[in-house]
């Protein structure tokens, strides 16, 4: 079977070169990044705009695998879009009425509670500076998403020192082979 089409989310920001999306987009041959204007400076019809734009290139329906800033686009473009997806992989939902949200992003912050048009899997750390665990539930339960409470990882992000997160790869893995996209994912396996 063939490798599912991934397409990468990273947060505000883009993530840097050791983020486990980065070592991913990396690893997985059919993986790309999505690429709208700013990384620093978001602004939510550019988001949309060029996941709609990466959605329309897949050559099957793809997985969306997000961070952060990008799961909140998720959760607003999949209302808007009726482009096919396979599903979403969420990883580190920000909670926008948290203090430390960054205000640069309010355009993202009125976020739908309604459940997704497709499959989709939250992943949560229990000392994410940016979400509660309450609010990772909460979310689940509105976007009739599953939720894999991961244990303390931070933000999940590359300070969380996890290098390629081999765990979240596993979640990624049998989240596909939940969804049928394609039979499951693999990622290269580095020689040398």
């Amino acid at each position: 079977m063939t490798k599912p089409d991934l397409i990468i989310l990273p947060g505000l920001g883009g993530s840097g070169k050791t983020h486990w999306q980065s070592l991913w987009e990396r690893d997985h041959p059919r993986a790309r990044r999505f690429r709208p204007s700013s990384w620093d400076e978001p602004i939510l019809s550019d988001w949309m705009a060029a996941l709609t734009q990466a959605v329309s290139a897949a050559e099957t329906p793809p997985v969306l695998v997000a961070h952060s800033l990008s799961c909140l686009l998720v959760a607003h473009w999949q209302k808007a879009s009726a482009l096919p997806v396979a599903g979403a992989f969420l990883v580190g939902v920000p909670d926008p009425k948290a203090v430390i949200f960054p205000p640069e992003v309010g355009g993202f912050a009125d976020v739908p509670e309604t459940p997704f048009r497709f499959p989709a899997l939250i992943v949560a750390s229990s000392d994410d500076p940016y979400a509660t665990l309450d609010h990772a539930r909460l979310r689940a339960e509105q976007w009739g998403a599953g939720l894999v409470e991961a244990g303390a990882l931070g933000h999940i992000n590359g300070p969380s020192g996890i290098g390629d997160w081999p765990q979240g790869k596993g979640l990624l893995a049998a989240f596909v082979a939940g969804t049928g996209a394609n039979g499951p994912t693999r990622f290269a396996t580095p020689t040398g």
